[in-house]
């Protein structure tokens, strides 16, 4: 009789250690299959997005070949046609205006950053944190002043600044219509330089104060400005 019930406990036990050891297993599998599974959709997401950057590089270059294209017939008939010529720098001078070609001139070079001393520890109790920041609107405060002292063409962290952009902040970053830019924001201006930098720098004026708040401030005058067209498609829904 003792012999019956040891083999019982024994086979009891035997029939506990298998079950542990198959439920074990089970759960090692499902956790194998949803990695594996995941690590597939994350690689087809990778693979999807690498073919549409793909395409977006081809159909730039394919852009860049037809405007080089295009300018050249326009060049060829300009020199055919006296007429043709005045409506060829037309184009140009509109197509400098609306941001579509890289450019060129004296200017401004602005450079902006936030305060790089300050801190939650180190701010004072009626201060803010967000005081010693460069913002979205501090951006566009600087690109109306510019443009109100006459600048021709604008660019910040190279985006050019066209009709339609928008400078706007999404969360902590700051976009230039789809372009994600951080602090230093490097505005470049091509204009009268004298007269840019009197409005920036005046008494009063917006640098002045944001510079009470420790954001470290740089402005020159160049001779030559660079400043890179607009990359992005130019569209209008209510012009006719």
């Amino acid at each position: 009789m003792m012999n019956k019930n040891r083999i019982a406990i024994v086979l009891g036990l035997v029939c506990l250690l298998l079950s542990m050891a198959i439920t074990v297993q089970i759960n090692t599998i499902k956790r194998t299959s949803i990695a594996g599974s995941k690590k597939f959709a994350q690689d087809n997401l990778k693979d999807e997005v690498l073919r549409w950057k793909e395409k977006y590089e081809a159909e730039t270059r394919n852009l860049a070949n037809s405007e080089k294209e295009l300018a050249k017939i326009r060049e060829d008939g300009a020199k055919k046609d006296t007429s043709a010529s005045a409506k060829e720098s037309q184009i140009k001078l509109n197509n400098n205006l609306l941001g579509l070609t890289d450019l060129e001139g004296k200017g401004i070079e602005l450079t902006i950053k936030d305060d790089p001393n300050v801190t939650t520890e180190n701010i004072g109790i009626v201060d803010d944190i967000s005081n010693h920041i460069v913002h979205e609107q501090d951006l566009r405060a600087i690109v109306n002043e510019l443009k109100n002292a006459g600048a021709e063409a604008i660019s910040i962290n190279e985006q050019r600044i066209t009709t339609n952009t928008s400078i706007n902040c999404i969360g902590n970053v700051i976009k230039i219509d789809d372009e994600k830019i951080s602090s230093p924001f490097v505005i470049k201006a091509i204009g009268f330089p004298e007269i840019m930098e009197s409005a920036l720098a005046r008494a009063g004026g917006y640098l002045d104060c944001i510079d009470d708040y420790g954001i470290v401030i740089s402005l020159k005058k160049l001779e030559k400005v660079k400043i890179p067209k607009y990359t992005g498609v130019i569209s209008s829904k209510y012009i006719k």
